[in-house]
């Protein structure tokens, strides 16, 4: 299966409020951030997948329809940003209801894909996966196939794979782009990966996933074009917080353009519609229990 394309996604969200205190208010600083990002692919004829928050869609209720004018995917990225692992499941179900809902009525698009907060859904609740087929949503891109203190799923597949949900549904998995070096997998393609690593960590990323015949899905959040966001910023940051999430921020412009115009990028979307489900290889099983991951990546089956 020799693929030509990479997928581009965006999490957008407001940084204070999703990495700082989930009780701030949004600010109109996502929305001015957004619009630069969207000027930019359209600059360079480039269509990707957004994944807006919920409260982000509500504080700001044009933003999605702007999106979807300009030719994008909206889809979602949850509510709150909350983590998943701290949150009852009947509470994960209610927040993704409630932004899959907001979404839909603004963008006037079918809201088909997810992205949890901080790729939250880890080995141990890769059963939320099953509320994403209740919703009516048919991929997710939540699986990070790397180990991680924060989040992860060593082992996972790292190209696009299919879930079986226990009600006979079945979900598209869209993994985070990784390179392997020896025996380790490393994130390769995206957020504060793009901004920190040298862009040749990406373009390696890609085409070694592009030579399996397999695309890539990268990611970052608007934010990161903000230059001046932790200087301007009203709030209390921590000088460590604030010197890590603001370093490099100036080369991700000259960055992304340089990897939108060498590579051939589309949304999410239009991946789902191009890649066969039937020729895709099932990656997770949900009626087990627990879960079960088909193969890890030296071919041996194991349980997450």
């Amino acid at each position: 299966m020799v693929q030509r394309f990479h997928i581009l996604t965006v999490d957008v969200e407001d940084w204070p409020q999703s990495t700082l205190n989930h009780n701030l208010p949004i600010s109109y600083r996502v929305v001015a951030n957004t619009h630069a990002l969207l000027g930019l692919l359209n600059e360079t004829n480039t269509q990707a997948t957004f994944f807006v928050l919920g409260k982000v869609a509500e504080a700001h209720p044009r933003l999605a329809a702007e999106i979807a004018a300009q030719g994008h995917e909206v889809a979602t990225h949850g509510y709150s940003h909350e983590s998943i692992q701290t949150m009852p499941e009947a509470v994960f179900k209610a927040e993704l209801h409630r932004s899959v809902d907001v979404l839909r009525q603004q963008s006037g698009q079918p809201v088909l894909g997810h992205r949890a907060a901080d790729f939250a859904i880890s080995g141990r609740f890769l059963h939320l996966l099953e509320l994403l087929s209740d919703e009516g949503l048919a991929y997710d891109s939540s699986i990070y196939p790397i180990r991680h203190p924060r989040y992860g799923v060593p082992g996972a597949l790292r190209y696009p794979h299919s879930i079986r949900c226990a009600s006979g549904r079945t979900l598209i998995e869209f993994p985070l782009a990784t390179i392997r070096l020896g025996r380790m997998i490393l994130p390769g393609a995206g957020g504060g990966y793009l901004r920190l690593f040298p862009y040749c960590w990406t373009r390696l990323t890609l085409q070694a996933l592009a030579q399996q015949g397999f695309p890539g899905t990268c990611y970052l959040h608007p934010y990161e074009l903000d230059t001046c966001e932790m200087h301007e910023i009203p709030y209390k940051v921590p000088t460590i917080l604030r010197w890590s999430q603001s370093i490099n921020r100036r080369s991700v412009r000259s960055k992304l353009r340089k990897l939108l115009t060498t590579f051939r990028f589309v949304s999410m979307g239009k991946a789902f519609e191009a890649l066969r489900l039937e020729h895709l290889e099932i990656g997770l099983d949900l009626r087990t229990s627990p879960p079960v991951y088909a193969l890890w990546p030296d071919g041996v089956s194991a349980t997450l």
